[in-house]
C-alpha cells in the first residue's frame, strides 16, 4: 500500500466513533465478558503446573489441559454461529455462560473423584461456552457502531481481557499454588509413611474453591444479559434471508489467510504462557509463586499492549502496526531461545507486549467485507483457536525430547512469522474472487 494511502486510511480512522451511542450498556455487558473468560483462559496456565505435581505427570500429558480447552473451541464454534444465525447474538451469550458456569461447577465432582479425565472433561465444558461468548463476542463488538473504526473498537473491548488474564494468574498463584514443592527425598518419604496419596490429594483440592467462584460470577453475568435489551445488529437480519454459506468464503483470499493467521498466532500465545512458569524456573531457578509472580507481569505486559495498541492504530494502518509486532516477537522469542536466563526471561516477557493487538487485529481484518457470511466467517476464525491445543503439547514434545524448555520456544516463533506474512501480504481486504462462473456483486451472492 502507498504511503500516502496508509496515511490517509490513518487519518480517515480519526474521525469515526469508537463508542456506540445509545447502546452503552450492551456495549459494556459483552466487553466485560472479553474481562471473564480471560480469566479461565490463564487459570490454565496455573493448571497446568499444579497438575505436573498434584497427579505427578510430564510436561507433554500436562499439555493436555491446553487440548481438552482449545478443541471445546474448535467444535462447539461452528455450532454456535449456526445456532446465533438464527436466533441471535444474545442468545449465543447466554448459552456460553451457562456452559462456562457448569463446566466450572464440574471442578467439584472432578476433585472429589481424584481423576485427570474428568477434569479435562470439566475443561472441555468450559471451552465450550467460552466458544460461544467468542464467537458471538468478537464480530458483535466490531458490528456495534462504525464499521470503519471496528479494528479500534474491538481492540478497546479485547484490552479487557488481559486485566481477567491478570486476575486469573493472580487467583492461580495466591490460592491455587501451596507453595509446596517436595524434593524427591521428600517424596520418598512421604510414599514411605503412606502419606503421598493424600498430599497429593490436598494439592487437587485447592483448585475448587477458585472455579466455583467464577461460575457463580458467569451466572450472574448471564442473568444481567438476558435481562437486557440488546440492539439488532444488521447481520442478524440479512436482506432477503440470506446469511451466507460457508464456500462462500473460499472466494475471500484475506478471510483465508485470517484464519491461518489466527491457528498459529493462538498457539503461539497459548503455548508461551503455558510453559513460561517452567521457562521461569529452568532459566533462574525461581520457586512456583516466584514464577506465578512473573506470569502475572508479562500478562500486565499483555493489556497495557492492548490499550497502546488501541491508541497507535489511530496513526498507524492495524496491517502494518500488526506486521511491525510481529518481525519484534520474531527476534524476542529467539533471544530467549538463544540466551536462556535472565537476558531470555526478560525477552520472552516482552513479547506479550507485542502479541498484544494480533488476535483482535487479525479478527477484525478477517471479517472485513464478508457481509451476509460474517457471522459464519467469525465462527471459522474463533475455530482457529484450537492451534493452542495443536502448539502447545508439540512445545511440550520438542521439551520432551531435547530436555529444554526454551528450546521449545522455536515454535511459537515460527508462528510469528506466518502472522507477519499475514500483515505484510494477506491482510488486505479485496472483492470476492469469481470462480467456475459463479461471481459475488458485492456482499450479496449471485450465480
Amino acid at each position: 500500500m502507498p504511503v500516502s494511502n496508509t496515511r490517509a486510511s490513518a487519518e480517515t480512522s480519526r474521525g469515526h466513533g469508537l463508542f456506540p451511542a445509545g447502546h452503552m450498556l450492551p456495549f459494556f455487558l459483552v466487553t466485560g465478558l472479553f474481562f471473564l473468560w480471560g480469566i479461565p483462559n490463564n487459570l490454565n496456565d496455573v493448571l497446568i503446573r499444579q497438575f505436573m505435581k498434584s497427579f505427578a505427570i510430564n510436561r507433554l500429558q500436562a499439555g493436555l489441559v491446553q487440548s481438552a480447552f482449545y478443541l471445546g473451541y474448535f467444535l462447539l464454534a461452528m455450532p454456535a454461529a449456526l445456532l446465533m444465525r438464527r436466533l441471535g447474538y444474545k442468545v449465543g451469550f447466554v448459552i456460553g455462560l451457562s456452559l462456562f458456569a457448569l463446566g466450572t461447577f464440574l471442578f467439584w465432582p472432578a476433585a472429589i473423584a481424584g481423576e485427570y479425565g474428568f477434569f479435562l472433561f470439566a475443561l472441555f465444558v468450559i471451552a465450550s461456552g467460552l466458544s460461544f461468548l467468542e464467537t458471538a463476542s468478537n464480530p458483535f463488538i466490531a458490528q456495534l457502531g462504525d464499521p470503519e473504526s471496528s479494528e479500534r473498537r474491538l481492540n478497546f473491548s479485547q484490552a479487557f481481557n488481559p486485566l481477567g488474564s491478570i486476575s486469573g494468574v493472580l487467583i492461580g498463584t495466591i490460592f491455587i499454588f501451596s507453595g509446596v514443592e517436595l524434593s524427591p527425598e521428600q517424596i520418598d518419604s512421604l510414599k514411605a509413611q503412606h502419606l503421598y496419596d493424600a498430599y497429593l490429594r490436598s494439592e487437587t483440592l485447592r483448585v475448587v474453591k477458585p472455579y466455583l467462584a467464577l461460575g457463580a460470577i458467569a451466572a450472574c453475568w448471564a442473568v444481567l444479559i438476558l435481562r437486557t435489551k440488546f440492539p439488532a445488529i444488521q447481520s442478524e437480519h440479512e436482506e432477503g434471508g440470506n446469511h451466507g454459506r460457508v464456500r462462500d468464503l473460499l472466494r475471500y483470499p484475506h478471510f483465508l489467510w485470517a484464519v491461518g493467521a489466527q491457528f498459529m498466532y493462538v498457539g503461539a500465545q497459548v503455548g508461551t504462557w503455558s510453559y513460561f512458569i517452567q521457562y521461569v524456573q529452568d532459566s533462574t531457578h525461581q520457586p512456583e509463586r516466584v514464577a506465578g509472580y512473573f506470569l502475572t507481569g508479562t500478562l500486565a505486559a499483555f493489556g497495557v499492549g492492548r490499550f497502546t495498541s488501541a491508541y497507535l492504530m489511530r496513526f498507524v494502518v492495524p496491517s502494518k502496526l500488526l506486521g511491525i509486532y510481529a518481525l519484534v516477537n520474531i527476534a524476542l522469542v529467539a533471544v530467549g531461545v538463544l540466551l536462556p536466563g535472565w537476558i531470555g526471561l526478560w525477552a520472552v516477557f516482552l513479547t506479550s507486549f507485542f502479541m498484544s493487538l494480533m488476535f483482535p487485529t487479525i479478527f477484525a481484518l478477517g471479517l472485513k467485507r464478508l457481509g451476509p457470511n460474517t457471522k459464519i466467517g467469525g465462527s471459522l476464525i474463533v475455530m482457529a483457536i484450537v492451534g493452542g491445543a495443536v502448539l502447545t503439547p508439540l512445545m511440550g514434545l520438542v521439551a520432551e525430547t531435547y530436555h529444554s524448555i526454551a528450546l521449545a520456544y522455536l515454535v511459537p516463533g515460527a508462528a510469528y512469522v506466518l502472522v507477519a506474512a499475514y500483515a505484510f501480504f494477506g491482510a488486505r481486504a479485496g472483492h470476492p474472487v469469481e470462480t467456475s462462473g459463479v461471481r459475488l456483486s458485492g456482499d450479496r451472492v449471485g450465480v
